[in-house]
């Protein structure tokens, strides 16, 4: 792990992480850099699990799609099945690199863990998704408040199947890649009310999309309950928004489409003077 974003960069405003990490959260959470090129698609290497960690995934994948049905969006669900996910084992990125290739044209990169923002945004940049292949304890199997593979592979992979989404996050990553002050903020928050924690308007209703809550068993009972209060998508509000890291959600924005999202992003992010 390199120096520390504040040392690297000591005007730059901390992330939600960062401000967790300065408050004595989980060390795992402080974001690394990397030293050099991850590898990419078929390049990587499937670690060797144990029998423990692939009945970890096989609890976590049952778990979710017994919950999800009535609460993930058309997109999710056709992104689990076009990739092959079920409750066989961890699966090998090298393989839903190529079934995410095959889809939009992204790629699975390999990283060792949670990245830095700069490390993070220069791979999406180029629709290379990073993810980790470790998988969580059996002790942390209701919540890990660090990465793990589960995490990047079901919560975050089925979406990058749709195609408007992918392109947004692609977008996201060059845009992100030249912003200052303000404009980091109001991006992790965007980042954080639509890739992680977004919902979406359907013909059968209110749905979710965001890879923390198809992650969480306790954010996809929560996101839909009456106990959160859902607004319309309006990018200028979404990054007012502030948000923590570390408690269920008690605010979330729902798109009417992801059409919506990608044009909302563009005439931002070309407002902003950030558009590739």
């Amino acid at each position: 792990m390199k120096d520390s974003l504040n040392e690297l960069h000591p005007t730059a405003p901390l992330s939600a992480y960062e401000k967790a990490v300065e408050e004595g959260v989980d060390p795992r959470c402080i974001p690394q850099y990397l030293d050099g090129p991850v590898p990419v698609g078929s390049d990587i290497v499937k670690p060797v699990y144990s029998d423990q960690h692939n009945e970890n995934w096989k609890h976590l994948f049952n778990r979710q799609m017994d919950l999800l049905p009535g609460r993930a969006g058309e997109a999710y669900m056709h992104g689990v099945h076009l990739m092959g996910m079920n409750d066989g084992g961890i699966p090998a990125l090298a393989d839903l690199s190529n079934a995410l290739n095959s889809a939009t044209g992204w790629q699975v990169g390999r990283i060792p863990g949670l990245l830095h923002e700069k490390d993070f945004f220069d791979l999406i940049s180029k629709r290379i998704f990073p993810s980790t292949d470790y998988i969580r304890e059996e002790n942390e199997l209701d919540y890990t408040p660090a990465p793990d593979c589960f995490h990047d592979m079901f919560g975050h992979m089925p979406m990058l199947a749709q195609p408007s989404v992918a392109d947004f996050y692609q977008m996201f990553g060059q845009s992100a890649l030249h912003a200052t002050g303000m404009q980091q903020t109001h991006l992790e928050r965007l980042h954080w009310f639509t890739i992680e924690f977004g919902l979406i308007r359907q013909a059968e209703g209110l749905r979710v999309f965001g890879a923390g809550i198809m992650s969480s068993k306790e954010e996809a009972l929560h996101a839909l309950s009456d106990e959160v209060e859902v607004i319309p998508f309006s990018l200028e509000t979404v990054i007012q928004q502030e948000y923590e890291v570390w408690n269920l959600q008690p605010t979330l924005f729902a798109l009417d489409s992801f059409d919506q999202l990608v044009d909302e992003f563009r005439f931002w992010s070309s407002k902003q003077g950030l558009a590739a």
